[in-house]
C-alpha cells in the first residue's frame, strides 16, 4: 500500500508552464543527426536531475520521519510557562525525524549506532526542536572535540573504510565515552525497529515558569511498543537482506493504522539543587539516576501519518535545539551550547538561508515575522514591508521578555573544563551501567565488544580501551582483556 498520490489533470508542462509536445525524443539536426542546443526541455530536464540532491548531513544522514500528535497528560505550569504545556489535554502537532548516526544516506538501517531521536513541536509560540538520540547520554562532553570524534567514525582518508583503529584510538584517549560505548555494544545498541526503541532529550534544558523560578529538565520518550532489539548476528543478516527495514517498518505500521505511540517523561531539578549535586548536571555523558530525580510522567506522543514525500519532508526537514518557546532555554551543557550554532549553521550550508520557509519547517500553528529577507529561494512573503526595527509602520516588534531566564556566571574567561562534582568521574555510571545487567546480556556485551576491539592492529590501543572498561568495572575489564586475547590469538 502507498500513500496516496496528488494527480495534476492537463497536459504536462515545463517548469514555466508551457506545455510539453513531445517527452519522448530529444530535437535532433535531422533523423539520426546531433541533438539541437534548442531542445529546453531536455536541458532543463537534465539541468534539474543534476541537482536534484542537496549535500547529505555529515550525521544523521540516514533518516525516516513521520508526523503526529503531542498530547499533555500532566499539569506542568508550576515548572513552566511554554504555551503548549499549558493544560491536560492540550494537543500540539509533531514531526519526529529518525536516523543514524555515523551512516551515510545509502546505508543499512540495522546497524550497530546510536539513533537520533528529533521531534519537532508545532506550537503557537513558534516551533520547539528537541534534538536528542535513543540513549541518555553520549560518547563525549564538549562540542569542541564532536568534529575529531566523528571523523573517527566515518571513512579513514587514506583506506576509504571505517576502521576499527581510529575509533578505538579516540575512545581509548577520551575515557568519558565509556558510559556511552557501554550502552551502544549492549542489547540496545541495535533497536529491532523505530518504533522499539525509547527516545531522550539527552541533554539537561531549562524550563521556567510566570514567576520566573528556574529549572534543569531531562526529557524521556518510553516506547508503549515495548523495547526490542536484534542481536549482532540478526542484525548482520537483516542489513544485507533488507538494508529499509527500518524505514520500511515504520512507514507500513503508520499505513496500517498501528499508530506508535511514547510516553513522555521528565526529570525535573531545582535550580538550587546543580552547585551541590553528586553529578555535573549538565554533562552529557552522565545520567540523573531515578532515585534522585524521580521520571514523570507528562504526555503523549503519537505518530498517525506519514510524509506525502520523502526528500522535501525528511531529507529537507531541519532541527536545531536552538528553536526554543518562551518558557524553555538552554542549560550551560557545554555539547548542547555548541549545537546551538553547529546545527542551525549546517542547515543553512546544506538547504539553504530560507529552509525555515519550506512547509516541514515553517511554523503551523503560528506565522513566522521577522525582518530577514532575500537569499536562495527567498519566496517573497514580506512583499513590500519594512526590513528593519524598530520601525514606525507597523512592523513586528521585540516582546521585552526573553524566553529563559538568565543564568549567573563567574570567574575569568578562559578554556575551562567543566566543574567537578562530588562523584564525577568518566567510569562510575558505565560501572553502573554493566553492573545492572544480567549475566546473559553482559556475555552479549563482551562478544560485541570484544569482536570490534580485536580489529585493532596495535596492541597499546586495544589495552588502552580495555583498561577503561577495567576502570568502570574490574570484572568488566577482566573479561573483556580475556575475549580480545581469545580472538587476537
Amino acid at each position: 500500500m502507498t500513500q496516496e498520490a496528488h494527480v495534476t489533470q492537463g497536459p504536462l508542462t515545463t517548469e514555466a508552464g508551457a506545455p510539453v509536445g513531445d517527452n519522448q525524443n530529444s530535437e535532433t539536426a535531422g533523423v539520426g543527426g546531433p541533438v539541437l542546443v534548442q531542445d529546453q526541455l531536455l536541458l532543463e530536464k537534465l539541468a534539474h536531475f543534476n541537482r536534484e540532491r542537496i549535500p547529505e548531513r555529515i550525521v544523521h544522514a540516514r533518516g525516516a520521519g513521520a508526523y503526529g500528535t503531542f498530547t499533555v497528560t500532566r499539569d506542568v505550569t508550576q515548572w513552566t510557562r511554554a504555551k503548549f504545556l499549558s493544560e491536560v489535554g492540550k494537543q500540539t502537532e509533531t514531526f519526529l525525524r529518525f536516523s543514524t548516526v555515523a551512516g551515510s544516506l545509502g546505508s543499512a538501517d540495522a546497524v550497530r549506532d546510536p539513533r537520533g531521536f528529533a521531534l519537532k513541536f508545532y506550537t503557537e509560540e513558534g516551533n520547539y526542536d528537541l534534538v536528542g538520540n535513543n540513549t541518555p547520554v553520549f560518547f563525549i562532553k564538549d562540542a569542541i572535540k564532536f568534529p575529531d570524534f566523528i571523523h573517527t567514525q566515518k571513512r579513514d582518508p587514506y583506506t576509504g573504510s571505517q576502521e576499527a583503529d581510529n575509533v578505538w584510538d579516540f575512545w581509548g584517549l577520551s575515557p568519558e565515552s565509556t558510559h556511552q560505548v557501554t550502552w551502544l555494544f549492549g542489547d540496545r545498541g541495535i533497536p529491532a525497529t523505530l518504533r522499539h526503541m525509547n527516545g531522550y532529550g539527552s541533554h539537561t534544558y531549562q524550563w521556567n515558569n510566570e514567576a520566573g523560578e528556574v529549572f534543569w529538565v531531562k526529557y524521556h520518550f518510553k516506547t508503549d511498543q515495548g523495547i526490542k532489539n536484534l542481536t549482532q548476528v540478526e542484525a548482520n543478516k537483516l542489513a544485507g537482506e533488507d538494508p529499509d527495514s527500518h524505514q520500511r517498518d515504520l512507514r507500513e505500521a503508520i499505513e496500517r493504522g498501528e499508530f506508535p505511540s511514547w510516553t513522555v517523561q521528565v526529570q525535573i531539578m531545582p535550580a538550587a539543587d546543580a552547585a551541590t549535586y553528586r553529578f555535573n548536571p549538565f554533562d552529557l555523558t552522565k545520567v540523573w539516576p531515578h532515585e534522585d530525580y524521580p521520571p514523570i510522567e507528562i504526555g503523549k506522543l503519537e505518530l498517525n501519518r506519514n510524509p506525502e514525500n520523502v526528500f522535501a519532508e525528511v531529507e529537507q526537514s531541519i532541527f536545531s535545539p536552538a528553536h526554543f518557546v518562551p518558557g524553555i532555554g538552554p542549560s550551560p551543557d557545554k555539547m548542547l551550547q555548541g549545537r546551538l550554532f553547529a546545527y542551525g549553521d549546517a542547515h543553512r550550508y546544506r538547504v539553504g538561508i530560507n529552509a525555515d520557509h519550506l512547509p516541514v519547517n515553517r511554523p503551523h500553528a503560528t506565522e513566522a515575522r521577522t525582518h530577514s529577507r532575500d537569499g536562495h529561494l527567498y519566496d517573497g512573503r514580506h512583499k513590500g514591508a519594512k526590513n528593519y526595527e524598530p520601525n514606525s509602520f507597523g512592523g513586528p516588534h521585540q516582546t521585552d521578555r526573553p524566553l529563559w531566564q538568565p543564568v549567573p556566571v563567574a570567574d575569568a574567561t578562559g578554556n575551562h573544563a567543566a566543574p567537578v562534582h562530588a562523584e564525577d568521574d568518566d567510569f562510575v555510571q558505565a560501572g553502573t551501567l554493566y553492573r545492572m545487567f544480567s549475566e546473559d546480556e553482559k556475555a552479549r556485551l563482551i562478544e560485541n565488544l570484544s569482536g570490534f576491539i580485536a580489529k585493532v592492529s596495535r596492541d597499546d590501543i586495544a589495552e588502552r580501551a580495555i583498561e577503561n572498561f577495567r576502570k568502570a568495572d574490574e570484572d568488566f575489564g577482566k573479561r573483556l582483556e580475556a575475549a580480545v586475547q581469545a580472538l587476537r590469538g
